[in-house]
């Protein structure tokens, strides 16, 4: 950086001038003495200056940062993130399997809400998502549409590698009000047990009979619930939902969730979702 001595002695040209009049001309010499006092005083108070808007520039970099620190804030606190908590092991994949329409309605698509179900499955840390369309490719090669039994979940999660499926249905559904009711169920294998030696068994005094593969085809989880947006508890947690998605950027805010047919179903499949992978295995 330019010091003030640098400026001055640029201004004036070589110091000679100064103490040198081979002329002997004193009116020059007083000029010259005049021009460098003034020049002295102007880079004086341009550099005063350069200082003044430094400093304006500065303050107004931090307001800048403050304003923006306060905005950050402002967004996290009216987009919350969602704190999953689940029973999966870490690195559990999933797959989900195309929605069985029990209602009675064809107002809906069944692989649309599967599609819905993924997408919210997917927000789990440490757990992988198989969509629904890798299941209907193998469930097209089989001549059916749908899941047809636990062991035929079990079988799908051999053909996909997953650990484990998704299978649920929609056994109400009214777009109006709107109502919504899904019952779900997660099947996947299952350590094997070790196996019951037949004579011990038949010694032992038991209520009902062991059927050799009901631990095996037994679901990991299951959930069955009914949304009816009429109900206050509904809403509450329809609000609680829509923070986490940005709700109020919207004109309806968070009732978008409630007007839209879409987005209630994604709503009531993540709730399901939810309590599928807290429930402990």
């Amino acid at each position: 950086m330019v010091s003030l001595l640098d400026e001055v002695t640029v201004v004036l040209g070589p110091r000679k001038s100064l103490t040198r009049d081979p002329e002997g001309n004193g009116a020059r010499s007083r000029m010259i003495a005049a021009e460098t006092k003034i020049a002295a005083r102007t880079t004086g108070s341009t550099l005063s200056g350069t200082r003044t808007c430094r400093r304006g520039r500065r303050w107004i970099s931090i307001v800048t940062l403050l304003c923006s620190g306060l905005v950050g804030c402002s967004s996290a606190e009216e987009r919350q993130r969602i704190e999953w908590v689940t029973s999966l092991p870490p690195g559990t994949t999933v797959a989900v399997a195309p929605a069985m329409n029990a209602s009675g309605s064809s107002a809906f698509d069944v692989v649309q809400v599967a599609d819905l179900m993924a997408s919210e499955l997917s927000d789990v840390p440490d757990v992988g998502v198989i969509g629904v369309n890798r299941v209907l490719a193998i469930l097209a090669e089989q001549g059916v549409d749908q899941v047809q039994s636990p062991e035929h979940a079990l079988d799908l999660c051999d053909r996909l590698g997953a650990d484990a499926i998704l299978v649920f249905a929609i056994t109400e559904y009214d777009a109006y009000t709107p109502v919504v009711a899904i019952a779900a169920q997660l099947y996947g294998k299952r350590p094997a047990q070790p196996a019951l030696d037949p004579v011990a068994a038949s010694r032992m005094a038991r209520p009902f009979a062991v059927a050799p593969r009901s631990e095996a085809t037994r679901p990991w989880a299951q959930a069955q619930r009914t949304f009816n947006a009429a109900h206050e508890s509904v809403h509450q947690d329809v609000r609680d939902y829509a923070k986490t998605r940005g709700g109020d950027e919207s004109p309806y805010g968070w009732r978008k969730y409630l007007a839209s047919q879409e987005r209630y179903l994604r709503y009531c499949c993540f709730s399901i979702a939810r309590e599928l992978v807290q429930e402990p295995l």
